[in-house]
């Protein structure tokens, strides 16, 4: 159904603000500030929503449900994000949410998180979450009774038409080898369905509930195998490969139909989304994009329970439908918000209700519940309430090709004041396998707020174009890819955009490495460089990931020759450094190990460079910690105003 009218409904608070007018300068920490609500999930029937709200004047973020008829909230969990994060939420059904908690470990100078699953009713204020898994009845299935798996929060299946239950895959008969078990969720008893067996990692299961795929990896070689399970428990392997030399193939899904399979593999260059007939082995392709992967999961209509089509970041809307049931609420939507993303986020189970997101380049997300049988639509509330519109600039896609003739792509933003050539953030991403968009993005709104134009390259190893592009980063940290950045650099400074006397290069994870690298192998090119998480040593660290269970797939990506990571790392060419450099680091990061940070500074501090860095107490990866952001923030406002 069409929405033919917009009814414009404040549900929640923060609607009406008063903004600066343009032209000045908006406080940092507006745009550092972590999204007022985010993680929106509507309940089955449509008549509750679960999300986070983060404070704006403290570290605190709080699990709440929104009774959407009353208007009544309920604060579930409150979390500083500090030990304690809430991972994900789900609706078990309509009056209970499954809650994963995420927890900050050290154990043997090894830091990394463990997680556990809580069941809480939409309503339960102040009341103690309860754990879903009980250890008493879960304990007489370990072989080893001092192994606890890292892992509890693993749900392979909702069982929709069994809400008591669900399906968890758990590796508690032996260590990163998981079993499939039914948990109630009323008295938490649990049946073991399947015993772990051939390396399986991941299980999935039909839209009737039957665990039918199993998928294995071997860390020590890479290799992966799927199978494929039938009901007296036999297993035929369907697919196999390496995972670091061949091209892979991945399960999407099943259909409504348990002998249809939806898988992802690569036709030619580009990953595809094909069918697999289970019982003639026949494959269909369904979806093909000549220039970019197939990149999203499958779309499922809660009505039919049959999938009806699949994301797609370079489709129309970001959706492909084989069966256009929502194709006229796509179009009414994009009429009524007309320049926007329109993403239907979620349905009720008889589809009248739905949830909406809407966001652009220049106007940060902001959620509706609509009504299709009611023809009508509401507005819940923004995700960034107190930006000034009016400073954010549109992204355009721009294309730049590099020294060896390769086609790159990018997003260039190009800030409402000033003229060119403009002072300019390069801004890499992280990853490296990531890939950049357009749409709101919260570090490039800041960056244009202050004038600056922002490249956001997407150099080779990023995800989306294909299996040669993204399998370039293999070994080639600080080579080809970090050519890229800089040929951007210069593409930049060619077309009269970029004034190549005022240029910094930012960047955080691989980001920071890129940034890193770049004062080592362009010292002349960028007035300074911002590094936030950023690796400094890869030696370093492929070494401090022998702990861990993917070492050898770590050291494969990254180089299996000690000497040449030596020779890629930035940390040892610290005396031919020129720019002056801005390091910032979570105390606790536990992707990126701050010492990459603490080493660097040390060896530019011998070398008496002109350096500043900033450790943030507590911080992890992902700058979840508000004080630390708006920290972050700051101190990169004041570092790039002095340079550019």
């Amino acid at each position: 159904m069409i929405c033919r009218s917009v009814k414009l409904v404040a549900l929640l608070w923060g609607v009406f603000f008063l903004l600066p007018a343009f032209g000045e300068p908006q406080p940092v920490d507006v745009f550092a500030r972590l999204p007022q609500f985010y993680s929106v999930a509507m309940s089955p029937d449509g008549k509750r929503i679960a999300m986070e709200r983060n404070s704006a004047s403290e570290d605190l973020a709080a699990l709440m449900t929104l009774d959407l008829a009353t208007g009544k909230a309920y604060y579930l969990l409150k979390a500083d994000n500090r030990q304690v994060k809430i991972n994900w939420y789900h609706w078990a059904n309509n009056e209970d949410l499954l809650v994963s908690a995420r927890y900050e470990v050290s154990e043997g100078g090894q830091k990394f998180f463990k997680t556990r699953l809580y069941k809480m009713k939409y309503d339960s204020q102040g009341e103690t979450p309860e754990q879903v898994i009980d250890w008493r009845h879960i304990k007489r299935y370990q072989n080893d009774a001092g192994y606890v798996p890292q892992f509890q929060d693993d749900i392979i299946d909702y069982l929709p038409d069994d809400p008591d239950n669900i399906l968890m895959a758990i590796d508690i008969s032996r260590p990163f080898e998981k079993s499939v078990f039914k948990v109630s969720l009323k008295s938490r008893k649990i049946q073991r369905l399947i015993k772990g067996k051939k390396r399986i990692r991941d299980w999935i299961t039909d839209r009737q509930g039957n665990v039918r795929i199993g998928i294995a990896l071997d860390y020590e070689t890479g290799d992966r195998q799927i199978f494929l399970r039938d009901e007296d428990d036999n297993y035929e392997e369907l697919y196999a490969f390496n995972v670091s030399t061949d091209k892979p193939v991945y399960v999407a899904g099943f259909a409504l139909d348990p002998n249809i399979l939806y898988i992802k593999k690569y036709l030619n260059q580009f990953k595809a989304l094909y069918k697999l007939d289970l019982t003639t082995r026949e494959e269909t392709l369904v979806y093909a994009d000549d220039s970019y992967d197939v990149d999203g999961g499958l779309i499922y209509s809660p009505k039919t329970r049959d999938a009806i089509g699949v994301k797609h970041s370079n489709a129309p809307g970001g959706r492909y439908y084989w069966d256009d049931r929502y194709a006229p609420l796509q179009k009414g939507l994009d009429k009524l918000f007309k320049g926007k993303h329109n993403y239907l986020r979620g349905f009720s189970t008889n589809e009248d209700i739905y949830l909406l997101y809407s966001e652009s380049d220049t106007s940060p997300g902001r959620y509706y519940i609509g009504n299709q049988k009611e023809v009508t639509i509401n507005f819940l509330f923004d995700q960034y309430p107190d930006i000034n519109t009016d400073v954010l600039a549109e992204h355009n896609l721009i294309t730049f090709t590099a020294r060896d003739k390769a086609e790159i792509e990018g997003y260039l933003t190009l800030p409402k004041q000033g003229q060119a050539p403009y002072p300019t953030v390069i801004f890499p991403h992280g990853g490296p396998s990531g890939r950049e968009y357009d749409g709101f993005d919260y570090w490039t709104a800041y960056f244009t707020s202050r004038g600056y134009a922002v490249l956001r390259p997407n150099f080779r190893g990023s995800s989306g174009y294909g299996f040669s592009f993204s399998e370039s980063q293999m070994q080639n940290w600080g080579m080809a890819m970090q050519d890229d950045v800089v040929d951007g650099t210069q593409w930049m400074i060619d077309q009269g955009y970029a004034d190549k006397n005022r240029i910094c290069i930012v960047g955080a994870s691989y980001g920071g490495f890129a940034a890193l690298a770049a004062t080592v192998k362009s010292p002349d090119m960028y007035q300074c460089a911002v590094s936030f998480a950023g690796v400094s040593d890869l030696d370093r660290l492929v070494r401090r990931a022998r702990g861990f269970l993917n070492s050898k797939l770590v050291q494969k990506q990254i180089g299996e020759d000690s000497d040449d990571r030596d020779r890629r790392s930035p940390i040892n060419y610290v005396e031919k450094i020129k720019t002056p450099i801005l390091l910032v680091h979570g105390e606790e990061d536990r992707v990126v190990h701050v010492e990459q940070s603490r080493m660097m500074a040390g060896e530019l501090e011998d070398e008496d460079k002109s350096f500043r860095y900033v450790e943030l107490p507590m911080g992890n990866h992902h700058l979840s910690i508000q004080s630390n952001r708006v920290k972050f923030f700051q101190e990169m406002d004041k570092f790039l105003a002095e340079y550019l």
